[in-house]
């Protein structure tokens, strides 16, 4: 056992689901969850995260996505000597264009694509790597904050209204599962970079699918991560998507801030740097027979003319420094991330998530029909916690307790949908 083994429990609240949803056979969603082995590797690499929307025919989708969950990681921690945000760039890619080469090797999983969602938390800030319409979101307080741009014809289009000064009912009319940019069917890809972005103590991030996002606001969003656990949470979530018909995969990942030491506030590391290009450890055998033709030469010179030794002694040092150079990969120098620069022009939305008497009607008008549905069918469930539930989220609701009645609504909808699961219903 590792004796510098962490446990992240302490640091970090992580919770995650990936459902198939009500309409689909089989599940294309992919997640991961990439946790630094140690408090040395998360200083330097941090924590990854990932979620991935597969596309194609058949088993095609599910390979591509579980193709990105498994690859970015690896790829990402094996550049050890670049920079986390060039890292992660590389490791999406490089996963890119092996999505690509299995696709074109068999005619099953032609054209075979996914989206990609990585958030990776960093001692100097938050980095998300995007392709896609996956989304990152971060929640501070109330205020929920989407950080990547969707690569969706709606998106692109009134990105392109706006700069042009025009307003467009078009992108209005588009239908919004068009994406624009994924990993696989191309053998090269466009990736953006987020970022780095402050972290504060009960930061609450989320990535997710669209199987999440295409049925509930981000007010919803903002309102029930500000008033539960991650866990809960993320359970919820993909109850109120389901229940509003579920016609996608839904894949959920929450994390929440827990200790200050994973805040950029506390950090004490040396700012981000891009560029840096690490040069070859490898010493080639050139170096070596120089150095070594210049130490004897050296050795033998001292004991004849001193003004001679010195000089070689001097060319010796200087080898010997390049051999040390090359075997430290001291880098060629690069741009400090600092002083609020970033990537990207994130975060691209921002949405008050204070609880508001149309939300929690909504949650009600929901979990009534879901009542009705139950009695009318005859499911075998028990409707007293539910019931107790929505009796006290009514009347926090009427007492303008709003974030009570958010938190007894979602008691009673993870309940009856806990009950519906185990039975099969």
């Amino acid at each position: 056992m590792n004796a510098n083994k962490i446990d992240w429990d302490a640091y970090l609240d992580v919770a995650y689901v990936s459902d198939v949803g009500m309409r689909r056979s089989n599940n294309q969603d992919s997640y991961a969850v990439n946790l630094a082995s140690d408090m040395n590797s998360w200083r330097k690499k941090g924590h990854l995260f990932i979620v991935a929307d597969g596309m194609g025919a058949h088993a095609a989708g599910e390979l591509a996505s579980r193709l990105a969950v498994e690859q970015i990681p690896h790829i990402y921690r094996k550049y050890a000597d670049f920079s986390p945000p060039e890292a992660v760039k590389r490791a999406v890619i490089e996963t890119n264009a092996e999505i690509n080469r299995r696709g074109q090797a068999n005619e099953e999983f032609h054209n075979m694509g996914t989206t990609c969602s990585v958030l990776t938390l960093l001692p100097q800030g938050a980095i998300a790597a995007h392709v896609g319409d996956s989304r990152v979101y971060r929640l501070r307080g109330k205020r929920l904050e989407q950080l990547t741009f969707d690569h969706s014809l709606v998106w692109e289009m009134r990105a392109a209204n706006k700069k042009s000064g025009e307003e467009s009912e078009l992108a209005n009319m588009l239908p919004k599962n068009v994406i624009t940019r994924s990993l696989g069917p191309f053998p090269d890809v466009n990736v953006d970079l987020e970022g780095p972005l402050p972290i504060k103590l009960n930061d609450t991030f989320l990535l997710c699918s669209d199987g999440l996002t295409n049925q509930v606001s981000d007010e919803e969003l903002g309102a029930l991560l500000s008033n539960l656990q991650p866990a809960d949470a993320a359970k919820v979530l993909v109850d109120l998507a389901n229940l509003r018909g579920g016609p996608d995969n839904i894949t959920v990942v929450v994390v929440r801030i827990k200790n200050p030491e994973m805040t950029t506030e506390e950090s004490k590391e040396a700012p981000l740097v891009i560029g840096d290009k690490p040069q070859s450890r490898h010493i080639p055998l050139l170096i070596w027979v120089l150095f070594g033709i210049f130490l004897v030469a050296t050795i033998i010179t001292l004991a004849i003319a001193t003004v001679q030794a010195i000089f070689l002694g001097v060319v010796t040092l200087f080898f010997l420094g390049l051999i040390v150079l090359r075997a430290m990969g001291v880098g060629s120098g690069g741009q400090k991330v600092t002083g609020g620069k970033r990537f990207g022009k994130g975060p691209y939305t921002k949405t008050d998530g204070t609880a508001r008497d149309d939300l929690v009607a909504s949650m009600n008008g929901v979990l009534m029909d879901l009542r009705k549905a139950a009695v009318e069918e005859k499911w075998k469930v028990d409707l007293a916690f539910f019931d107790k539930c929505v009796n006290e989220a009514i009347a926090s609701s009427e007492s303008g307790k709003l974030d009570s009645a958010i938190r007894s609504y979602a008691k009673a909808m993870s309940d009856l949908m806990d009950q519906l699961r185990k039975n099969g219903s």
